[in-house]
């Protein structure tokens, strides 16, 4: 039985643009998240659902926390793939600077920006994966059992107490994700320009940091002489994974929290259990109930996941010398938030996984990339022509670590696209998000053709338009009730290009489409909402602008809304947060080819 989204407003019909009523919604699903659950271990990634429309309980013991934002398809498309090169990390791991970009206040650092690896007295050799006798199977984190969690908490204790210039140290691992993803290392491209070498916001970011777990992991096993140890993952998409496992945040020997090798001080205290994940999030507590938290992760999981159909809305496009950002679905989306989500506001940078230089000294961090990985898995498996990234850039692209035997290595992305390759494999968990589509608010509104003589039409807009508040925009479609043989080949996508905003400041604007209020009550659990565009902080001590794009995909959303006929959609742009200063260059809509 599927678990559908549920919107807090009943449909009704409106007028363009009025704000809904406040009437309560007719109905609304049953759901506890005090009672007890039996969650029974599933064989396979199957979709049944834990939450269906009926009386079935969630435990909130048995949750999981995230930090949430549906972060649509952000991806440059006005830029073409013609600049995009091998990304390769340096054979000298002592040509290294300290680690300065993307921390807002360089004063107050607590964990330091020197993330330089031990030096090694010679160049990395090629990794070569070895052969393995059986799969490492990673686990749900809420499912662990009290031994394995017993195993985890001594071997991540075996690596604090290694020396701290030891390469397998937990500072050192730490030190791994600060500076590949602040500036430490560079790239000579040409005689005349280098660049950093940076491994988010790009199709190369999920195979580094699945790279980066298998060492991580392989070390950790090394610790505890256990080849078979695999990470837990946080299974945050799973309304039983919603919370943050209970394991990082209890009492360790004479009751005290910081003799637990899983705890981290520089936490959010208000998102410790029993708070359930905001995949929505943006800097702002919104009390929801959790049914309804529930629901919006789902529904935007489903839009990331599912909706996202295209190779590089879902990985981003490769790495380009003159784009900033251009990350794909989850990157932008779930992965984004829960470090934003995780970080503790207190601290002047967010740390710890609110910063991406101090992102790896947190264990959670390690769990939370574990799902993410296990994201580009499904992903692949879905229905459509999923397909992975196959440039012989990308390909060749290459990163160094330290291995378990201490050996600097390089390694490829070619060599990650199998997991079963690198030995492991994820223990299925039940995936309702896929059986969570959005659902509409209001059905046929004809709000466009409505909003004729109150809302320009693209063509009619003088551009660049600015993002201090709200934004609507009547938006032509290259075509109008398409054959489904043309829906499998070519997806209907909305546009945004030249996005121009103070990278300084966290960023963050909702996308609508045909909303009927003009986004004021619309929230991911709405066919309308069609995503989201949201940057961490860059280049901290002054203010610098960047220029992005993003590509929304809307041939489901029409399909939702009956708006398949309508020439025109109403496009409505939400500021979140940071847009004081932002533009936007063209808004438009593309049939372009699905992969």
């Amino acid at each position: 039985m599927a678990f559908l989204c549920v919107s807090t407003f009943p449909t009704t019909s409106l007028s363009p643009l009025s704000p809904l009523s406040s009437k309560p919604p007719s109905h609304r699903f049953k759901v506890s998240c005090n009672a007890s659950s039996d969650d029974h271990p599933k064989t396979s990634e199957s979709p049944n659902l834990i939450l269906p429309m009926q009386n079935n309980n969630v435990d909130r013991r048995n949750l999981l926390l995230g930090l949430g934002g549906l972060y649509g398809t952000a991806n440059m498309t006005n830029i073409g793939s013609a600049l995009a090169y091998t990304v390769t990390a340096p054979d000298d791991i002592s040509d290294c600077v300290p680690a300065s970009s993307l921390i807002n206040n360089l004063d107050d650092v607590v964990r330091g920006v020197a993330c330089c690896p031990p030096p090694s007295p010679a160049f990395p050799k090629p990794y070569v994966l070895p052969s393995f006798r059986a799969l490492r199977v990673r686990r749900p984190a809420h499912k662990l059992t009290p031994e394995y969690i017993e195993k985890y908490k001594a071997a991540i204790a075996a690596m604090k107490a290694l020396h701290e210039d030891h390469p397998h140290s937990w500072k050192q691992q730490g030190k791994i994700h600060c500076a590949y993803c602040d500036g430490a290392y560079h790239q000579q491209l040409s005689e005349n320009q280098k660049v950093e070498v940076k491994v988010h916001f790009s199709s190369i970011f999920y195979p580094f940091h699945r790279w980066y777990l298998y060492f991580y992991e392989r070390i950790l096993g090394k610790l505890i002489n256990d080849p078979s140890f695999a990470l837990p993952y946080w299974n945050w998409d799973n309304p039983m994974g919603m919370m943050l496992p209970a394991m990082f945040e209890a009492p360790g020997p004479d009751n005290d929290l910081r003799t637990n090798p899983l705890f981290d001080p520089y936490r959010n205290v208000s998102h410790a259990p029993p708070a359930i994940v905001d995949l929505q999030f943006d800097d702002k507590e919104h009390g929801r109930l959790c049914v309804d938290q529930v629901s919006i992760n789902l529904c935007s999981l489903h839009t990331q996941m599912v909706r996202t159909r295209r190779t590089d809305d879902f990985f981003g496009c490769d790495p380009d010398p003159k784009v900033s950002t251009c990350g794909g679905s989850i990157e932008n989306g779930a992965h984004t938030a829960v470090h934003r989500w995780m970080g503790n506001p207190r601290m002047a940078n967010h740390e710890d996984l609110g910063n991406f230089y101090s992102a790896g000294y947190d264990p959670v961090f390690y769990v939370h990339h574990a799902n993410v990985d296990r994201m580009w898995h499904i992903w692949m498996g879905l229905k459509g022509k999923r397909k992975g990234p196959s440039s012989t850039d990308w390909m060749n692209s290459s990163y160094v670590f330290y291995d378990e035997n201490e050996e600097l290595v390089r390694v490829y992305n070619r060599d990650c696209v199998n997991m079963r390759r690198m030995g492991y494999m994820y223990e299925a968990s039940s995936i309702p998000w896929k059986e969570s589509p959005p659902i509409p608010r209001v059905k046929a509104s004809k709000v466009a053709l409505k909003s004729v003589r109150s809302v320009k039409k693209a063509e009619e807009t003088e551009f660049p338009v600015k993002l201090d508040k709200r934004v609507n925009v009547l938006v032509k479609r290259p075509a109008t009730t398409r054959s489904e043989d043309e829906k499998e080949n070519f997806t209907e996508m909305l546009v945004l290009n030249g996005i121009k905003f103070n990278s300084e400041k966290f960023f963050k604007f909702d996308v609508l489409v045909n909303d009927v209020d003009n986004g004021i009550q619309t929230t991911a659990t709405s066919s309308e909402f069609a995503g989201t565009f949201a940057q961490v902080p860059h280049m901290p001590g002054h203010k610098m602008f960047i220029t992005s794009g993003a590509s929304y995909g809307i041939t489901e959303v029409l399909e939702d809304l009956e708006a398949e006929e309508d020439g025109h959609v109403l496009v409505t742009l939400v500021p979140r947060a940071g847009t004081e200063e932002a533009t936007v260059s063209e808004i438009k809509i593309e049939l372009l080819p699905i992969d």
